[in-house]
């Protein structure tokens, strides 16, 4: 079902659906519903056109109806509802400083460990107590770029529904399969147990980016901003790999360090094998 133009636009920023809406800003709401929140027209578009089945409702303020034709024109055609609405009220929806007139909200998507190693993949990218949304978020949207077949994170990690992280994938979160809420050890384990190596990626790590077996099947460990992996997760993977420090940088951050990981799996996949946007 969608919504007619000619239905009235919400225009009270303290209505209740309005309340509904903006309280998926916080985790215990998200766990509770199943649903999280979706800004801006990039994270919207490719919900709408690659999962529209996890669609529940797609807000536009009058401006974005005619910026974004495409949103509205795609959600009719997936028969989605769409709610216009003022300016204002999509300020009060969403988490961002800045709202950008589009906003959805759709269910959670993320899927179990066993589902995604029971379709062989060729690379992981694990993420074991990362903290921060915005690395997060840029590692799954790299992992989508190069890609990875899925993204794990761990249950010390950021919540990958946290409004920071979904608008920082900027629509890769709609692409590539997610794992939440495992242990580290246990993802580790089941990977080997499945016929995949493990990376730790590793400043201090005995193995060269360069001489890495990245022509296997593997999975990324990639630890915290602050201090890694630790020392027994470390010991857990195959091997610790370092990306070589060429200049006077200390290192690379953790999302920087991801990127040149990921791709240089990328370019190891032999020849043939498909990339992303062909799942």
């Amino acid at each position: 079902m969608s919504t007619d133009r000619a239905r009235e636009p919400l225009t009270n920023p303290r209505a209740e659906r309005v309340r509904k809406v903006a309280a998926l800003a916080r985790r215990a709401v998200r766990v509770r519903e199943g649903r999280f929140l979706v800004e801006g027209p990039q994270g919207v578009r490719e919900a709408v056109r690659h999962r529209p089945d996890l669609v529940q409702d797609v807000y536009l303020d009058p401006d974005a109806v005619d910026r974004f034709p495409e949103i509205e024109q795609e959600a009719r055609a997936a028969g989605l509802y769409l709610h216009e609405a003022t300016r204002e009220v999509l300020a009060a929806m969403g988490d961002a400083a800045t709202s950008q007139g589009v906003v959805a909200v759709c269910r959670t998507l993320d899927v179990p460990l066993a589902e995604v190693l029971a379709d062989a993949p060729r690379t992981l990218a694990v993420l074991s107590h990362v903290r921060d949304p915005g690395n997060a978020g840029t590692v799954l949207r790299c992992a989508d770029a190069s890609g990875a077949d899925a993204v794990v994170l761990t249950e010390a990690s950021v919540d990958v529904y946290n409004p920071k992280v979904v608008r920082s994938t900027a629509g890769s979160l709609f692409h590539v399969p997610v794992v939440v809420g495992v242990a580290v050890e246990e993802v580790i384990a089941a990977a080997h147990e499945s016929g995949m190596i493990t990376h730790a990626a590793d400043g201090a790590g005995e193995v060269l980016l360069g001489e890495a077996d990245l022509g296997s099947r593997h999975a990324w460990v990639f630890g915290n901003e602050a201090w890694g992996l630790a020392p027994e997760v470390r010991a857990a993977c195959t091997d610790a790999v370092r990306v070589p420090i060429h200049g006077r940088a200390e290192s690379l951050n953790l999302a920087m360090a991801a990127t040149v990981c990921l791709y240089e799996s990328a370019r190891s996949r032999p020849v043939g094998r498909a990339g992303a946007g062909s799942r």
